[in-house]
């Protein structure tokens, strides 16, 4: 029965990945598409795939922080591997690859695959949070860029700021009194059949064991550090890339168009679909060309070269330590059911 459902699970997911590449393909001409394609300037992609080597290595600086509780001093480089060889899984299967990183770096340091788990739900929490946090400011500060499609968005500006602010203050809070917030959600389990709560009292102990690192403060300001890093780098990649188009000057296109794109690209990549297949595409050419008044051919190039790049760098590199470092396809599913 469970396989039954997982195969039901990626049958929709690739479903919904179908339609949105059907949505951004058509109507397109593949032969403008590969031609635009084949003038990029390609000493920019180049940098592309530096910058996204660069974010996926600011991921794994991160989550050393939020290892100490389980062990200080877990390698960057064992912590790396396990981030691409997660990345290069999801590529294939939607968010199978958040349960292989803890499995791999779990083999790596010889440390408790289940507290590592905790540690990448806590990761996808701040991830969330941050941006959360980036999604309000991209609003107050470029509102004026969706106000084509969201005419309201201009009057709203003070809601983003202040609801930026307060989204900062409510993770603090929520980080810092982890146990409280949980022992509060515990009380209301009684009421659920006893199946049910205790699934979710597991699930419990995964976060708890996360958040133990809120019990070493000091290490709360690198984790703020560099979650921002990690995003800031994002938004580099959204950006180099108008240079590999000649985008800048021909559609004025700067870094709050970058941050705006970030934004768009990142709800695309929350749909469960292999790596965003479709959803990225359909996404992020709709916004340029809507927002921006790219055209629908440089558009969907853009999406194509920015997306392939970086599965393209994350399968490459994830499967070379895959192989380095003696991951079993066998274990890791044993280990992961």
């Amino acid at each position: 029965m469970k396989y039954v459902k997982a195969s039901a699970r990626y049958l929709i997911s690739f479903f919904v990945a179908a339609l949105f590449l059907y949505l951004a393909f058509r109507d397109k001409d593949f032969g403008a598409v590969w031609k635009t394609l084949s003038k990029v300037h390609w000493s920019w992609v180049v940098y592309l795939l530096i910058g996204g080597v660069f974010s996926h290595l600011a991921r794994a600086w991160r989550w050393q922080y939020l290892l100490i509780p389980v062990k200080e001093n877990v390698s960057l480089r064992h912590s790396f591997s396990a981030v691409m060889i997660g990345y290069m899984v999801n590529n294939f299967l939607p968010r199978v690859g958040e349960v292989v990183r803890p499995y791999a770096l779990g083999k790596l340091e010889s440390i408790s695959k289940t507290a590592a788990f905790g540690t990448v739900i806590i990761e996808r929490i701040i991830d969330i949070i941050t941006f959360f946090s980036i999604l309000l400011a991209v609003l107050f500060f470029y509102s004026s860029s969706f106000a084509e499609l969201f005419p309201s968005f201009a009057s709203m500006e003070p809601l983003f700021l202040a609801g930026s602010i307060v989204s900062f203050a409510l993770f603090v809070l929520f980080f810092f009194k982890a146990e409280f917030f949980f022992s509060l959600f515990r009380r209301v389990l009684v009421f659920l059949p006893e199946k049910i709560r205790n699934k979710i009292e597991h699930l419990f102990d995964s976060f708890l064991s996360g958040f133990a690192i809120s019990k070493y403060p000091g290490q709360f300001l690198m984790i703020i550090v560099t979650s921002y890093i990690i995003w800031g780098l994002y938004l580099l990649l959204m950006y180099l890339p108008f240079y590999a188009f000649d985008m800048i000057g021909s559609n004025a296109l700067n870094f709050g168009s970058a941050a705006v794109l970030m934004v768009v690209s990142t709800v695309a990549f929350a749909f469960p679909t292999p790596s965003g297949f479709g959803t990225y595409h359909s996404f992020t050419s709709f916004a340029l060309t809507r927002l921006y008044h790219v055209d629908g051919v440089t558009a969907l190039s853009y999406a194509i070269l920015t997306h392939e790049i970086g599965v393209f760098m994350t399968t490459v590199i994830g499967l070379y330590y895959f192989s380095k470092d003696h991951i079993r396809v066998t274990e890791m599913v044993n280990d992961t059911e």
